[in-house]
This record gives structure tokens, sequence and C-alpha cells, in this order.
């Protein structure tokens, strides 16, 4: 073993060891790829080619018309609005929430951590009935709203806390586990050198989670254009003011006309897969940063 380190050669028996244990068959390998394989095409592949081939069936002058279409236009321009306020302030909320919960200790802790984790449990159509009943016209508030003249329910004020509602646990959902991963001897240690509470986020904590901030930011924004349930209750369906994307494709749908629903759902299907390279991307980063850190602790 001459020129090779005790910990070189201990590092080298461990990998072969695991390898070892983790080996199979190779039948067994080659029957799960392609488990995993049949299951894509079935369910991901296959729809996918199916609403781009239904939307450009009756060609490409129709699938344009119908994304310029002004109900078209004004449910896409909705869609990111509701998207470009929901996001920010599930941003804020995520770094709070996580910030709160791995670095504090307090009374009603674990109750925190379970109310984040509501918009998982409860159904974004009861969500939707929740704002209803609170801000709707024989709601809580609803002689208030309609005396000041206040539209939430059917209006962009309730698409956006609908939104807001369902994607608020991706970021802190993100967050929690790594900052608790990460401990909190780097803030402790800035706080003793004299840095501020914003400079120890700013230049310890975040930078240390950046990738999973992003991840979750990305997985907010991809529920956020997406979300049909909860916005289907609060919406109205008024075309035009109060339709989404996925409002506008399911009236369009329901109306048979195919060529102008598979088109928006088209749309739908290019953000969704500009959301998964950016998911990959963020994740690529994130294991290379980690390989770097593991090879610089060594």
């Amino acid at each position: 073993m001459s020129g090779i380190s005790t910990s070189q050669y201990s590092h080298y028996h461990s990998k072969v060891a695991r390898n070892r244990a983790t080996s199979e068959p190779a039948w067994v390998r080659y029957l799960l790829i392609g488990t995993a394989l049949s299951f894509l095409s079935l369910f991901l592949f296959v729809p996918l080619a199916a609403v781009f081939t239904e939307a450009l069936r009756k060609g490409f002058d129709t699938y344009v018309t119908a994304l310029v279409d002004p109900d078209a236009l004004a449910a896409i321009k909705l869609t990111f609005i509701a998207a470009i306020i929901a996001v920010p302030l599930n941003l804020v909320f995520g770094v709070s929430a996580a910030w709160a919960i791995t670095k504090f200790e307090f009374k009603g802790k674990s109750i925190l951590i379970t109310l984040i984790d509501l918009p998982f449990a409860v159904s974004p159509v009861i969500a939707g009935l929740i704002y209803v009943l609170i801000f709707g016209l024989q709601g809580w508030f609803g002689s208030y709203l309609v005396d000041n003249d206040i539209k939430i329910i059917f209006a962009v004020p309730g698409i956006v806390l609908a939104t807001i509602f369902v994607t608020f646990p991706f970021v802190a959902r993100e967050l929690i586990p790594l900052m608790q991963a990460q401990g909190k001897d780097e803030e402790e240690a800035g706080l003793v050198l004299g840095a501020s509470g914003w400079q120890i986020l700013w230049r310890i904590t975040l930078p240390n989670v950046k990738w999973g901030l992003l991840y979750g930011v990305i997985l907010t924004n991809a529920r956020a254009m997406g979300e049909f349930g909860a916005v289907s209750v609060v919406s109205g369906h008024i075309r035009g003011m109060t339709n989404t994307m996925p409002l506008h494709v399911e009236i369009l749908y329901n109306e048979y006309n195919y060529a102008a629903a598979f088109a928006v759902a088209s749309l739908l299907a290019l953000l969704a897969l500009v959301t998964l390279a950016l998911k990959t991307y963020v994740e690529w980063h994130a294991a290379h940063d980690a390989s770097l850190a593991e090879d610089a602790s060594k």
C-alpha cells in the first residue's frame, strides 16, 4: 500500500462495501428501470405528447389564434399576477417560519409546524369554501365588504388569497430541514463577532440554504400557476376577468372547443417543463456544492 494513506485506504474499502451492499442481480435492475420507464411513459410522456398533438391538430394558425384570444390573454395575465404576488409573500413567510422554528424554542412550536402542513391535508376546494365563508356575500365580513364596495370573492384578491393558501408550505418545508442540519454554530460565531441579526441572515444563513430556497420558490411558482380547486371556488368563472389558465381550459373543454383548450393546456405544459428544467438545474447545483463541501472536509 505504498503511497496510499490510511484514510484513502479506509475510504476505498467503505466505498466497495457500499457497492456490494447495494448491488443487485442484473435482471432486478433491468426490471426496476423498466417499471419506472413504463410508468413515466404511461403517466407523463404519453399525456404530454397528446396535449401538444391535440393543440396543433388544426394547424399552427389555429393554435396561435387560441392563445391570442382576449379571454385567453386575460387568463394568462391573471395566472401570472397571482403567481407574482403569491410567490414573494410565501418566500417571506417561509424564511420567517423556518428561522423561527429552527433557531428559537417557544410554546406552540409543534402547533406551528402542524399548521404549516395544513394545506397538504385540506382539500383545495375546502380552502376555497373557507374564503367564501369569510369574505362571501353571506360571510362573516360580507356586509362590511359590500358597504365599503370591497370585492374579494369573485375578484382578483380572492384568487390571490386562495393561491397563497395552497402554496405557503413549500418554501418553509424546504428550508426547515436544511436549517436544522446547518445548526446554530455559524450564527452564534457571527453573533460573538458582533454581527447583527440581519447580517447573520443575509451573510450566513441564506447563503447556506440558497439552493433549497430557490427550489422552494420554483415549487411554489409551479403550484401557483397550476392551481385549480381553490381558485375555481372563489373565482366565479367570469370570462376575461377571474379565469386563470386552468379555469379557462376547463371552460373551453366544456364548450367542446378542444383545439383552443389544448392550446392553452400546452402553454401550461410548457411552463411545467420549464419548471422541471429549473428544478433539475437547482438539484444539480445543490449536489455539486455538497460534493465540493464533502471533498473539502476530507
